[in-house]
């Protein structure tokens, strides 16, 4: 996706600020669905045919993660390693998203659904973060 475009979906033009309202975006996205798990993980678990206890842990891991991203999101110039940290760390949970979808977990259909929406959200949000930051000169 050129810059150009990513400007339009991010409602601006300055990449500093595009890369700060991707990760904003992000972390309001993961933190929404950390708690979701943590908070509904009995009726969420039987609904996407997954145990509590997986949910309860992926909510846990979800929720910490999404505050540091949003403490990135936070800082006028995000530093650039953290940054390349969430892109790889978002790339990783679309990949083993997929790979526990065909090797470990055996969910119910929206179980099954909602996991591959999650794998490609959360590698949307790496492929338009990854090309922000280099937007952004970085």
């Amino acid at each position: 996706m050129p810059a150009a475009r990513l400007a339009v979906l991010a409602r601006t033009a300055d990449p500093r600020a595009m890369l700060r309202r991707l990760l904003a975006v992000d972390a309001g996205v993961t933190g929404v669905n950390g708690l979701a798990y943590l908070l509904a993980a009995g009726p969420l678990g039987r609904f996407l045919g997954v145990g509590s206890g997986l949910l309860v842990a992926l909510g846990v891991f979800l929720a910490v993660y999404a505050a540091g991203v949003a403490l990135l999101a936070s800082r006028e110039r995000p530093p650039t390693l953290p940054v390349r940290a969430v892109i790889e760390a978002n790339l990783g949970w679309a990949v083993l998203s997929l790979v526990a979808l065909v090797l470990w977990l055996t969910p119910s259909t929206a179980g099954a659904v909602w996991t591959l929406l999650q794998a490609l959200t959360v590698g949307g949000f790496a492929a338009v973060q990854y090309v922000a930051l280099r937007a952004a000169g970085r």
